[in-house]
């Protein structure tokens, strides 16, 4: 029989945050290497910030020890106590929505006093991942009529600029900018097309927090604790640990000029035979080093400094750096990050994720890799942008980010925000059955019901029976489902959709979107 697909409602699951205590105490833990004799607040609270409406809202930073901290803003003051390591936080009152712009006024003993300008509040979503939302608005499709365009200073961004760390930072470097002409360019393009739909449909500010770092593993941006004590990701990160370890720049120069070698070889061979390459060259080992640290290193540098800002959602945007080293093991570590970064923040806010999208990379991993994406929508308060359509086959940083951020929208704006939205994702599974020789797939998030997207036939889809050998399939629609059969396969046994790094794809809902790569099976990775 085929594998049966189920989606567990938002509210039906609630992870236990197994290691609450433990990314608590590396919070504080962090704290303790800062020197307390500055008067200051975390870097991210400052000058034309956007803070979350309509939650408490955390305020937190440094002070002497013992010192009493005053924080005034919007009509209410809260005070707090420095700790012995001189930190100390407190929360405001929940905020109504507004576009004025006030002062945030933080004052201690002996004339201590920051004065934080130009404060909005609104929705604020912090992004991460790694090159595809690093990626600028100057880099997509279409910047000089983007760039004319972005005149809307009740959006905000804010780049988190610090570098990866071995230990846990408490502190961190970044500062918030205001959606303008001369400063678009350099916004997180996924963010700022999400961020903009956010902002015309809820008509409120909206601050946008970006941290991400281009050619990065999840493994970096999940706690060493984490993944350590896990049964299912310990190996793994102790090779990523052994490799970091072991690293010697001064091999590194020998050591690029060989990658270059293999990859300018491997160019030269597809070219003579006339096919793509459409593989990057290889970055430099001591750069990529440097830039991303070793497993947990922009967890440690870049997330941990980040909590406890009130944020109404997070938007993650990687795994075309796992792809190619073990793909089937990135459901467990998407999961570990949502978790431990809910943990982390004391809050299951809402999380969605970019599903890989169409390009040439040969193997399996790409596939594995959105297939994980789809397995991980089990946990409460999450969605995924389905992108099948939007990638470019020569280029792993496809340039249309605008419908990217616009599908990411979609789920915000139906299921975070209660809008009546033509669709919040494309076609999910939901389950299977086997009839004689055909294999009915069931679907949620039809939208008013499936379709073809070219209007024709529906092609991507292949059947195998119990000798796990593929065949081409006919498949049709039937009301919610789709039917699958081959004249190649009597007793089919699974069913495949998309599968491929580059596929066809033809299914989509009412609205348009389209359906999620799928399969039916847990066979492994065809070996080639």
């Amino acid at each position: 029989m085929g594998r049966t697909f189920k989606q567990t409602p938002f509210l039906e699951m609630k992870p236990t945050p197994t290691h609450l205590i433990t990314l608590l105490a590396l919070f504080t833990f962090g704290s303790a290497f800062l020197s307390a004799a500055d008067f200051r607040l975390a870097s991210a609270l400052s000058d034309h910030m956007v803070l979350q409406r309509e939650k408490p809202v955390a305020v937190w930073g440094w002070a002497d020890a013992g010192e009493t901290v005053t924080v005034s803003f919007a009509g209410q003051s809260k005070s707090a106590t420095a700790g012995t390591d001189g930190k100390w936080s407190l929360k405001l009152d929940a905020l109504s929505a507004s576009a004025e712009s006030r002062t945030l006024v933080v004052t201690g003993k002996g004339g201590h006093k920051v004065e934080v300008k130009d404060v909005l509040v609104g929705e604020v979503w912090l992004g991460s991942g790694q090159s595809n939302m690093a990626m600028t608005v100057a880099g997509c499709y279409h910047f000089d009529a983007e760039k004319v365009a972005a005149k809307d200073p009740l959006i905000r961004h804010y780049r988190e600029s610090s570098g990866p760390s071995d230990t846990p930072q408490a502190e961190g470097k970044g500062s918030w900018q205001l959606c303008t002409p001369d400063n678009v360019g350099g916004f997180s393009a996924t963010l700022y097309f999400f961020g903009r739909e956010i902002r015309r449909e809820v008509d409120v500010p909206v601050g946008l927090i970006n941290t991400s770092v281009g050619g990065t593993p999840i493994e970096s941006w999940v706690a060493a604790e984490v993944q350590s004590s896990d049964p299912g990701t310990k190996a793994n990160y102790e090779t990523r640990l052994d490799t970091y370890r072991e690293f010697d720049p001064a091999e590194a120069p020998a050591l690029h000029q060989k990658q270059l070698a293999i990859w300018k070889a491997a160019s030269e061979k597809a070219k003579a035979k006339g096919t793509p390459f459409v593989v990057p060259a290889p970055k430099d080992p001591l750069a990529m080093h440097k830039l991303k640290g070793g497993p947990s290193g922009l967890f440690n540098g870049k997330v941990v400094n980040l909590a406890p800002y009130t944020l109404r959602g997070m938007l993650w945007y990687q795994g075309e750096g796992n792809a190619k080293s073990n793909p089937d093991l990135y459901h467990k570590q998407l999961t570990q990050l949502v978790t431990s970064w809910r943990a982390l923040w004391q809050d299951e806010v809402p999380f969605a994720w970019v599903q890989l999208p169409n390009y040439t990379s040969p193997g399996e991993g790409w596939p594995r890799v959105r297939e994980a994406m789809l397995k991980t929508l089990t946990l409460p308060k999450t969605g995924m942008a389905i992108t099948i359509d939007l990638g470019d086959a020569k280029d792993i940083h496809p340039k249309n980010k605008q419908d990217v951020g616009k599908r990411l929208s979609y789920w915000a704006l139906g299921t975070v925000y209660g809008k009546n939205v033509p669709a919040t994702s494309g076609p999910l599974p939901a389950g299977s059955t086997i009839d004689g020789n055909a294999i009915t797939v069931s679907f949620q998030h039809t939208n008013g019901g499936l379709k073809s997207i070219t209007g024709g036939p529906l092609t991507g889809f292949q059947i195998a029976g119990a000798d796990q050998l593929w065949k081409p399939a006919e498949a049709k629609i039937v009301g919610e489902t789709v039917v699958i059969s081959s004249a190649e396969v009597a007793q089919p046994v699974a069913v495949r959709y998309a599968w491929k790094d580059w596929p066809d794809f033809s299914l989509a809902n009412g609205a348009g979107l389209p359906a999620s790569p799928f399969r039916t099976d847990d066979w492994p990775a065809v070996k080639k």
